[in-house]
């Protein structure tokens, strides 16, 4: 960032009151990829890496304003949704978002330990009316099959299923691969000029947050002026860092690290 010009991008989603994921982790990925983080906090939520307690979501009008709010006084590079909630912040967000600024549209459905973060009626609404708003939508394999209605088991399932929420009217998708089968792990992108496909290792063990992050990597990167293409390969290589050095325990639920720096100190070795 510069005095000349400070590069921002918007976190849209709920608070991760574990630090894990949602506003959280996206303030933590805009910082070490040296973007300025705003925020539209649509939720508070009760939660830690075991388990979400609680979620509590904003008036739609409160949305509204933090929307407006931000607009007025930042140039902002890059929007990204996550937690919307409910139909009514769905459709609010949909209609206060400013044109001609890129949407990444993270499609944040359920959480990992099973808790429902989207209203079951306010899906058909995702993709009525954000969708075809989004420059890029990030599902992942449950997330992709729940807004296309197919199953997917392979890489063409995977291709086909992008090219399907592509014609609900978003520019691209990645299709996260990591509830995929087998020892590495393939995101897929999906755009009128066909598929990019990434591979790398599966970590052997389950972390939190890592769509948020890889989300909100692809929304700083495109507020940097990154093309599409460009901009996923380097959300897929800060995501692969970010897990690499999860914080948390061994045999532990662990958290997305942004950035890569250890909490451990000394004696956590």
């Amino acid at each position: 960032m510069t005095e000349s010009r400070m590069i921002a991008a918007c976190s849209i989603a709920g608070s991760d009151s574990g630090g894990g994921a949602g506003i959280q982790a996206d303030l933590k990925t805009f910082t070490a990829i040296g973007v300025w983080g705003l925020t539209v906090v649509t939720a508070v939520t009760a939660q830690n890496t075991r388990e979400v307690r609680g979620s509590w979501m904003l008036p739609a009008e409160a949305v509204a304003a933090q929307i407006a709010a931000v607009c007025d006084d930042f140039s902002i590079g890059a929007f990204k949704t996550g937690m919307l909630g409910t139909r009514e912040i769905v459709r609010t967000v949909a209609e206060r978002l400013p044109e001609g600024i890129p949407l990444v549209v993270d499609p944040v459905m359920i959480s990992t330990s099973g808790h429902r973060l989207l209203d079951e009626a306010a899906v058909l609404d995702l993709a009525r009316f954000l969708i075809p708003r989004a420059d890029v939508v990030t599902p992942n394999i449950p997330e992709a099959e729940a807004l296309t209605g197919m199953a997917i088991l392979s890489l063409d399932d995977m291709a086909e299923a992008g090219r399907r929420i592509i014609d609900l009217g978003a520019a691209a998708v990645v299709v996260k691969g990591g509830h995929g089968a087998g020892d590495g792990v393939t995101d897929m992108l999906v755009d009128a000029a066909g598929t990019v496909r990434l591979s790398g290792r599966r970590y052997p063990y389950a972390v939190h947050g890592s769509g948020c992050c890889f989300a909100a990597a692809l929304a700083a990167y495109l507020a940097r002026g990154m093309p599409l293409r460009e901009a996923f390969a380097s959300a897929r290589s800060f995501v692969d860092g970010a897990i690499a050095a999860a914080a948390g325990e061994s045999g532990s639920l662990r958290i997305v690290n942004p950035g890569g720096t250890s909490f451990a100190g000394e004696h956590g070795r």
